[in-house]
């Protein structure tokens, strides 16, 4: 429907509502904050998951643990984090999407502070544990969040940033894990991440609403109201108070919460996102963040060039993130990480061969792990890490949205908890250029996966998608063209 059709009585109701509110000058840098001040979770995430990367080595050495005890300490996390994740989402749909946000900061406050005091390796586990239910909740509810305040052309770039956020926490942790390891010791490096979650705590209670939830919890009127805190114009205000009205006179109770998300004509978006959730985690970049140094030790680099090849890995990654992060709304989700696929697919061959081939220090043999290993992350981290959170958070209709985005995030740390918990032991049944041969395969499955299964959803709005999803115009095209709203047939139709 365009500005040029007839609008139906709803349509009416808000341009009355529309004349007594005033848009805020500053409305895009309001945007911009609240996006940087929830995607600081995502910081938070990267940072508690990465330090432990350096930490482990110091963490092993005070508390004498064998390679299962290291492997229960660096997955007890993401266990936390699959049981953040399911719970974030009843408490984001009943509170809210802002609320919900400050409390996972809290809970990052506790954990991070826990952690650094543990007495013993078991207290540790158990607050690494606390500590992934804001880690878990944070995936959850802050791309979320910034999906429903974004504008439909800049959701995307948006919601990455919570993507660079990752990166940038995960670079923070080995710059740390790297210069200061020996100079700090492992508690500090733990307890740091406390102070900037005290900040997003404290910061959350100034930013927008999300204006999508407060229309159906708080009413209309009060969601022009944060409409108007984060959009330029009253005619692009009127325009989403429209789709946002029409939307819920045409909700179907059968189609709210739980029960709504198996329908069969969500079962697409579904399949589509939960699927690219998986192969996000089971693809093997998190197994590099996290066992980086131990993998390159193994191979006979020294613990100190183990760490630095293990700091590349995190710059790759915060570069490929911020690229991806400029680019995805221009070059398009399924496009993205259909080019990038192939690329981590060769990546992990050729690491593996040269694992296999057992190189000494100082070879050939030797630098090309590091060339394959910055490559792989290069093209994962730029392709399907990209798009994996941003997909959940846009794909499901708001009826469903909290639970979908539950299940989403929990879809990611049950695949992230699996690949950690025992990438060790893999290596030690299969060899370390044998697991990297195996992770090459489900590389693969995941470019094959995009392909048959993802449509492309850069440019269209959350209402678009999920009336894509009622008219089964839900699905990929070779052509990658994009969902897009009924007043574009000619597309729409591809």
């Amino acid at each position: 429907m365009t500005e040029h059709q007839s609008p139906p009585t709803s349509t009416s109701r808000a341009a009355d509502d529309l004349s007594h509110i005033e848009v805020s000058p500053n409305a895009k840098y309001v945007l911009m904050l609240a996006a940087i001040v929830a995607a600081i979770c995502g910081g938070l995430y990267g940072y508690d998951t990465g330090i432990i990367s350096g930490a482990l080595l110091l963490i092993s050495d005070d508390f004498h643990l064998s390679s299962g005890m290291q492997e229960m300490v660096a997955s007890a996390i993401l266990a936390g984090a699959i049981i953040g994740a399911i719970g974030a989402g009843a408490l984001s749909e009943k509170y809210g999407r802002r609320n919900c946000v400050c409390l996972v900061s809290a809970v990052f406050v506790i954990g991070a502070t826990a952690c650094a005091y543990s007495p013993n390796v078991w207290f540790l586990i158990v607050a690494r544990i606390f500590l992934g239910l804001a880690v878990g909740g944070s995936t959850q509810v802050v791309p979320m969040y910034i999906s429903e305040l974004a504008p439909a052309e800049k959701r995307g770039t948006l919601v990455t940033m919570f993507n660079v956020a990752i990166g940038l926490g995960i670079l923070l942790a080995n710059i740390i894990g790297f210069a200061e390891r020996t100079n700090w010791g492992w508690r500090p490096m733990v307890g740091l991440a406390a102070i900037p979650a005290a900040i997003v705590f404290v910061s959350m209670f100034f930013m927008p609403k999300s204006p999508r939830w407060t229309a159906e919890n708080e009413g209309m009127q009060r969601a022009i109201i944060e409409l108007g805190r984060i959009r330029t114009s009253k005619k692009v205000i009127r325009r989403e108070v429209r789709e946002m009205r029409e939307n819920a006179d045409s909700m179907d109770p059968r189609n709210r919460g739980w029960k709504g998300l198996f329908r069969p004509w969500v079962r697409p978006a579904l399949v589509a996102a939960l699927g690219v959730a998986f192969f996000t985690q089971c693809g093997g970049l998190e197994m590099m963040i996290y066992y980086a140094p131990t993998f390159l030790h193994d191979a006979g680099f020294g613990a100190s060039s183990a760490l630095l090849a293990s700091l590349g890995v995190a710059i790759t990654y915060c570069i490929m993130t911020f690229i991806g992060c400029l680019i995805v709304d221009r070059v398009g989700r399924r496009r993205l990480m259909l080019i990038m696929g192939p690329g981590s697919v060769v990546s992990l061959i050729g690491l593996g061969i040269v694992f296999a081939s057992h190189p000494s220090p100082g070879s050939i043999g030797s630098y090309l792990v590091i060339v394959f290993l910055l490559a792989f992350m290069a093209f994962n981290s730029g392709g399907i890490q990209v798009c994996g959170w941003l997909l959940g958070a846009e794909m499901f209709p708001l009826s469903m949205r909290g639970q979908a985005t539950s299940i989403h995030a929990a879809t990611l740390w049950g695949a992230d908890l699996l690949v950690t918990s025992t990438a060790l032991t893999l290596v030690q049944i299969i060899t370390l250029g044998g697991t990297m041969w195996f992770y090459a395969g489900i590389n693969l499955l995941s470019v094959l996966f995009v392909f048959f299964f993802v449509p492309e959803t850069a440019g269209a709005t959350l209402e678009d998608i999920e009336l894509a999803l009622h008219e089964k115009r839900f699905r990929p095209t070779k052509e990658h063209k994009r969902i897009v709203s009924e007043d574009e047939p000619e597309q729409a139709a591809a």
